[in-house]
């Protein structure tokens, strides 16, 4: 049976009955959570249950705990954690340092019901790289963030999250803050290919994969999210094969009502659309507008899923002791 072609998030800390009841008729194949729906762990766990209930099944609940600015859950409920790009720079054995991260991360994101995470950002941070993205990043070459996202990717899926590989084709070069405005990509593609989508080639593999709000001028004026050149680089050249999810619909870096949007990313080749601010209008137009998954988009999907491991036993105290002796 296929879904909703869809990711949506609740407008608050529990599930309204409106929300109940729409989305039991919508059924988006997952759900994103943010700071407004974050209170206690226990007050989490009510939440991520609710919201399967609504769905009548074990539906993929994400969200942004990247560390740094972009980290939903926060003290004193839970673990902060330094701007990955801080501690590519100053760890010892960095890729080993974020493996340890991510591991303790999907942890404290297992126990309250959450198994998608939107990391590792892969983008390669760029002098010039606007602030919104550059300490998020996971090093400044292509070498670098290969090691420490596939470690970062790894810790997740040993502590049985799903990472969600982003934003590909590559952000680096954006100097403008997609939340509010379209960034372009100011190089040649023979000089991205080896840069800025290498470390999205490296690690096609993964299950899933969120697009980039950004121009690459050579491959025409449209956001990658919505230009089915771009999406074919992004399967054919990168070679990512995994379940394709938009960056969040709603952001300024895109034209036109979100539910037209969300239409435009489909139709090029996105399999999913990401819709992040809980807004009942909005919600029910894409539901309406952007329908079901297609059959690709399910057998990506169900894929997908299949990697959602039971997380393999480790010692918590042990790792973070690991940890922070590296980052010492």
């Amino acid at each position: 049976m296929a879904h909703g072609a869809f990711i949506l998030a609740p407008e608050g800390g529990e599930v309204t009955d409106w929300e109940r009841g729409f989305f039991k008729d919508a059924d988006p194949w997952a759900f994103i959570l943010f700071a407004r729906n974050i209170d206690t762990p226990d007050q989490l766990r009510r939440l991520t249950n609710d919201l399967r209930d609504t769905v009548g099944r074990d539906a993929l609940v994400l969200i942004d705990q990247e560390g740094g600015r972009v980290q939903r859950m926060r003290s004193p409920h839970w673990r902060e954690w330094l701007p990955p790009l801080d501690q590519a720079e100053t760890a010892r054995d960095a890729a080993r340092s974020f493996w340890l991260r991510y591991r303790i991360i999907a942890d404290e994101l297992r126990a309250v019901g959450i198994d998608a995470n939107c990391a590792p950002t892969c983008d390669v941070a760029q002098p010039d790289t606007h602030p919104f993205l550059r300490n998020r990043c996971l090093g400044t070459d292509a070498a670098t963030v290969i090691a420490n996202a596939r470690a970062s990717a790894e810790g997740h899926l040993a502590g049985g999250v799903l990472p969600i590989l982003k934003h590909m084709p590559g952000h680096g070069r954006g100097k403008v803050d997609s939340h509010l405005g379209l960034p372009v990509a100011d190089v040649a593609l023979d000089e991205a290919a080896v840069t800025d989508f290498a470390p999205f080639r490296a690690l096609n593999d993964l299950p899933l994969g969120m697009s980039a709000h950004i121009v690459y001028p050579a491959m025409g004026d449209r956001p990658a999210t919505q230009n089915p050149e771009m999406i074919h680089l992004i399967r054919e050249d990168i070679g990512f094969n995994g379940l394709l999810v938009t960056d969040d619909i709603s952001m300024e870096a895109l034209n036109g009502t979100v539910d037209h949007r969300g239409l435009v990313s489909l139709q090029a080749g996105c399999d999913v659309v990401l819709h992040c601010n809980g807004e009942a209008a909005e919600m029910e137009a894409i539901a309406k507008t952007c329908g079901q998954m297609s059959e690709a988009a399910m057998t990506r999907a169900e894929a997908a899923l299949a990697c959602r491991k039971t997380p393999e036993p480790v010692d918590i105290e042990a790792i973070e002791a690991e940890l922070n002796a590296l980052l010492a």
